[in-house]
């Protein structure tokens, strides 16, 4: 009977020490990311096509980031739209949030008076509300984000009430959270937090990089992706320690445990939107 109890014991104490070591696969004995996932897209090479190409030389165009919008995966991607753009009313087959990178925007029902959102303003639009989207300004450039395609432009004979309530958050308006209200940035670091939302273990916030900031952002989510809204940072790729200026429109990710440095020595603050599924802490 002991002799079984043993065995037993020695079982347990397997499994135990091949879970530990699973969760410590990529991380070396100083706590380093052994096999980083950390990657990069340059707006710079942000590949544009037409969002709805029946309006021709108006319709706006869209840029995808990761995902793809025609699919059925989650997805975020960039809309540009020209000086003056006003969209036909119109429904949506999904729920998608938005933040304004450059210019103004408006996104409300057709009756609403204008309201001008400008860098860093986020909304929502709930599935199968009708709505207009409208655009002034030289240069109109919104980040679009779905939890799940395809992304469908479709008339409001086809409009539903889906219970959801639309947002629209102007940038004068959000809430700014330092060390002295949250854990998650790193005691006297040049950083704030902005929580906007949180749906099935994701959440999505701004983080805004005071001028100077030089640190990092260590996340362990599979889910981690960064755009950058406003401004500019340098950021440097684990793999092989290759600086990248990531301008507007940017944007990282990682899809395990990660390091992101990070320095902003414009001159300027740098607004940085995140959407996780996992922990995360400015240092």
């Amino acid at each position: 009977m002991k002799q079984n109890t043993d065995i037993l014991l020695l079982m347990i104490c397997l499994v135990l020490s091949c879970s530990n070591k699973k969760e410590q696969t990529n991380l070396n004995i100083n706590g380093q990311i052994i096999s980083p996932t950390n990657a990069v897209v340059l707006s710079s090479e942000i590949q544009w096509e037409k969002l709805n190409p029946a309006r021709g030389d108006q319709s706006p165009q869209a840029g995808t980031i990761w995902g793809d919008r025609k699919g059925e995966v989650a997805t975020g991607f960039l809309a540009k739209f020209v000086d003056g753009f006003s969209s036909p009313p119109h429904i949506h087959n999904v729920t998608y949030r938005a933040v304004v990178l450059k210019g103004q925007i408006h996104n409300d029902d057709a009756e609403a008076e204008n309201m001008w959102m400008g860098t860093g303003s986020f909304w929502t639009q709930p599935k199968g509300e009708a709505h207009i989207t409208s655009a002034k300004g030289k240069e109109n450039i919104a980040y679009v984000e779905i939890d799940k395609g395809p992304y469908l432009v479709k008339p409001i004979d086809e409009a539903f009430d889906d219970g959801e309530k639309p947002m629209n958050l102007d940038a004068s308006n959000i809430v700014w959270l330092g060390a002295n209200k949250t854990n998650l940035i790193k005691s006297k670091s040049k950083a704030e937090i902005s929580f906007l939302w949180e749906n099935e273990g994701l959440q999505g916030l701004f983080i805004k990089l005071q001028s100077g900031f030089n640190g990092a952002i260590e996340s362990d989510g599979s889910v981690f992706r960064a755009v950058v809204i406003d401004g500019e940072l340098n950021y440097e790729l684990p793999q092989d320690n290759d600086a990248k200026s990531l301008s507007v429109g940017s944007s990282f990710s990682s899809s395990d445990k990660a390091i992101h440095k990070i320095t902003n020595n414009k001159g300027t603050s740098v607004l940085i939107y995140i959407r996780t599924n996992g922990t995360f802490k400015v240092k």
